[in-house]
């Protein structure tokens, strides 16, 4: 199980580079906690619902399955606005 919430994280985390995003700004577009998304994409998480994967999958424009396939989906894009942030704006 921990083996399987660090692949995860690498994959939350690879997505996230991928698309220019903060772990802030990803948690807003998912619709969770910062504090809880950090958990997660650290694999620090012991165990996490279904419903949070698909969270996490939908900003992306995938679905839970596509998120914990094998391979890195090739096709994902965001579906959400990035939200602004008066704290990192350069």
């Amino acid at each position: 199980m921990e083996n399987s919430l660090t692949e995860l994280g690498d994959r939350l985390r690879a997505l996230r580079a991928k698309h220019g995003l903060t772990q802030e700004q990803f948690a807003q577009l998912a619709g969770i906690g910062y504090k809880f998304y950090q958990q997660i994409e650290g694999a620090r998480k012991k165990e996490i619902w279904l419903s949070t994967v698909e969270r996490l999958a939908a900003p992306y424009g995938l679905r839970a399955w596509q998120l914990l396939a094998p391979d890195m989906p090739e096709n994902s894009k965001l579906t959400r606005k990035v939200p602004s942030s008066r704290v990192h704006r350069g």
